[in-house]
C-alpha cells in the first residue's frame, strides 16, 4: 500500500495538512508524490523543505525541471519555458534563502522520472499511448522494458513530463498529475488515474492511497487561502 499525492505548485500549508490527515489514518505506508513541488503557490521552498524533511519520495514535473534548468542549464528549452510558467511565485519564495537554492535543485534532479512500484506505477505526466509502437510486444510482462523508452522521450513535448496525450494502458495502475481535474479521474481504458486536483488554482490537494493496483481511499484538503493568496 503507498499514498500518492497530487501536483502540489507551493502550496505548503495544504500540503502539511494534507500530509497530517495520511500519516495520522495510514502510518505505515510510504508517501509519495507525481512532482510539481515547486511554481503558482506562494511557498515553493517550504514546500521542497517539507520533501526533504519527511523524505517523500517523487517523480519530478516539469515544473520541477524548468526550476532546475533555469540556474543549472539556461540554455535548455525547459529553462526558457520557466518565464512563462508561473516562476515569480518560485522566485519569491527563494528571495531570502538563495543559499538553498543549490541543494534544493540537486534534490530535485536525483528524483527518478517515474516508480514502477507493486502497487501502481507513478509518474508526473504519464506514458503516452502513442509510444506503444517503440515498445515490445510482451512488455506488460516485463516493465522494465519501458525504462528505455522514457529516457529516450522525457524531454519531449509528448514525454514523461509534459505529455497530455492519451495514456497507454501498462498493465498495471498508473498513477498521474500534470492534467488538473476537479476530482481525482480514473480512466478506465488507461487504467490511469489523474489526482492532480488543481490545488494551486483554489480548489483542493489529493492524495489515493493504493493497494495491489486498486484506489483504497482518495484524501483530499481544499487550498488554504494563504498558500495562493496575492
Amino acid at each position: 500500500m503507498v499514498a500518492v499525492i497530487g501536483d502540489v505548485h507551493g502550496c505548503y500549508f495544504t500540503l502539511e495538512t494534507l500530509y497530517t490527515k495520511v500519516v495520522t489514518k495510514y502510518n505505515n505506508i510510504p508517501v509519495l508524490s507525481v512532482g510539481d513541488l515547486v511554481d503558482r503557490g506562494n511557498y515553493s521552498f517550504e514546500v521542497v523543505n517539507f520533501f526533504i524533511d519527511n523524505v517523500i519520495r517523487f517523480t519530478p514535473g516539469n515544473h520541477d525541471y524548468m526550476f532546475y534548468d533555469f540556474f543549472k542549464k539556461p540554455e535548455s528549452l525547459f529553462a526558457r519555458a520557466w518565464i512563462y510558467n508561473g516562476n515569480e511565485a518560485t522566485m519569491r519564495s527563494y528571495s531570502s534563502k538563495v543559499d538553498m537554492i543549490s541543494s534544493h535543485l540537486n534534490f530535485i534532479r536525483s528524483a527518478p522520472l517515474f516508480y514502477d512500484l507493486p502497487d501502481c506505477f507513478i509518474s508526473h505526466a504519464g506514458i503516452a499511448d502513442k509510444y506503444k509502437s517503440k515498445l515490445p510486444k510482451n512488455f506488460r510482462e516485463d516493465l522494465r522494458s519501458v525504462a528505455p523508452l522514457i529516457e529516450s522521450i522525457w524531454e519531449e513535448e509528448d514525454g514523461i513530463l509534459w505529455s497530455r496525450q492519451k495514456l497507454l494502458n501498462m498493465g498495471k495502475l498508473q498513477l498521474v498529475g500534470h492534467s488538473k481535474q476537479s476530482e481525482v479521474r480514473i480512466d478506465t481504458r488507461a487504467n490511469a488515474v489523474y489526482i492532480d486536483t488543481g490545488a494551486c488554482a483554489g480548489n483542493k490537494l489529493s492524495c489515493a492511497i493504493v493497494e495491489n493496483n486498486k484506489i483504497v481511499e482518495v484524501i483530499s484538503e481544499k487550498t488554504n487561502a494563504k498558500d495562493i493568496a496575492r
